[in-house]
């Protein structure tokens, strides 16, 4: 009985592989289309699996790749200077303009990627004005010049109409269809997807820089910062791995339904590897987060050495964490004082930087890290986006 859907899905990915090598060979026959003959700087991906960038002749091709599956499971969006000749072969992708002079962006971590690019400038529109916590943004809202736009299914379609950005960069969801965005796109106003929080390693989540670089022109700079933070990154995790011992690690707290925990393949288990952490959960599959019950994780929560990301508010205490469940003052890690969050940069409207410019800065976040787990390792690192809770 498991034959013919095995056979139908065999189909399916030979008439998908088939599909693409058609599209390869149209793109080398096509000599207007020719990679080697850009005119525009060039940008590799290394680490991403969630978009790719092609060159060629007088325009970028960036595909963003649907994580979530269902139909349709790769946008395209064909990148050109105004006056440029759209190509042929491409009749679904959005054209955007480039480099785009107005952006609106709906997370607080796509102004990460523009602080990263020293282009904050650009930003016209945001989802929620209150969870930012650039100053250069903060100063650039206050000042109007980058108004609230309403996030994803509550979108304000007419202020955005009105606004007339280059782009509107959104998140991509499970539940997200590109229909919904429909009256912009009659509009002319091209909606990019954004799944940057489903990569797997910080290196991959960090390198959607190349995205924001690609719509701004800015290869040549991402090339050279991401080049940087790559080498540190991997430099910092060599040095982790150094370390004799490798304590244990807990994270997150237990809430009313489960105590959510990083699976073994996801963003933050990856990170708690590369700092040298022996984290319990390590060899499950799971990308995301993994369910447990408080009676599950209790044994590991008893004898783990650190416990990290414990609390969001930038006020929290041991205490105010025991308060919440009593049992907690059992753990090792809460006994000895080892008890971190990155809540160190939180602004009083309570946005984070931790997922701002955090998420372009992983080898800051892994450097912070390895100091907690090795201090002899990183001796004279201070914390940036984590601290010690107080008593």
């Amino acid at each position: 009985m498991l034959i013919r859907p095995f056979l139908i899905i065999l189909f399916l990915l030979l008439l998908q592989g088939c599909d693409r090598s058609r599209q390869n060979q149209e793109h080398k026959e096509a000599g207007s289309h020719s990679e080697a003959g850009t005119s525009f700087q060039t940008t590799e991906i290394h680490h991403a699996r969630g978009f790719n960038i092609q060159y060629f002749k007088d325009f970028k091709l960036v595909s963003i790749i649907n994580p979530f599956g269902g139909n349709g499971d790769t946008l395209q969006y064909i990148l050109q200077r105004p006056g440029a000749k759209a190509p042929e072969g491409y009749p679904r992708a959005q054209r955007i303009e480039i480099p785009v002079k107005s952006l609106a962006v709906m997370s607080s971590m796509h102004v990460g990627l523009l602080g990263f690019l020293d282009s904050e400038n650009v930003l016209t529109g945001l989802g929620s004005l209150q969870y930012v916590y650039a100053p250069k943004v903060i100063e650039m809202i206050k000042a109007g010049k980058v108004v609230g736009v309403g996030r994803d299914q509550g979108l304000n379609d007419e202020k955005l109409i009105e606004m007339q950005p280059g782009v509107v960069m959104t998140v991509g969801n499970p539940g997200g269809k590109m229909d919904h965005y429909q009256v912009l796109k009659e509009a002319g106003i091209p909606v990019l997807i954004n799944s940057e929080w489903v990569e797997q390693t910080p290196l991959a989540r960090a390198e959607w820089v190349k995205l924001m670089a690609a719509l701004l022109d800015k290869e040549a700079l991402v090339n050279e910062k991401f080049g940087k933070v790559e080498s540190e990154y991997q430099r910092l995790a060599t040095l982790a791995q150094k370390a004799t011992k490798k304590p244990t690690v807990l994270s997150g707290l237990n809430t009313k339904d489960a105590w959510f925990l990083p699976g073994g393949n996801s963003y933050m288990a990856r990170f708690f590897r590369d700092a040298g952490a022996d984290y319990p959960w390590n060899e499950r599959p799971e990308t995301g987060s993994l369910p447990l019950s408080f009676e599950a994780v209790y044994p590991f929560a008893l004898k783990a050495d650190y416990w990290l990301n414990v609390g969001f508010d930038s006020h929290d205490t041991r205490k105010s964490i025991i308060t919440q469940d009593a049992r907690y003052a059992d753990f090792n890690a809460m006994r000895g004082g080892k008890v971190y969050s990155y809540n160190r940069l939180v602004s009083d409207q309570g946005s984070n930087d931790f997922f701002e410019s955090g998420s372009v800065n992983p080898h800051t976040v892994l450097a912070d890290m390895i100091h907690i787990f090795h201090p002899d390792l990183l001796p004279n690192h201070q914390l940036v986006y984590y601290k010690q809770l107080p008593e």
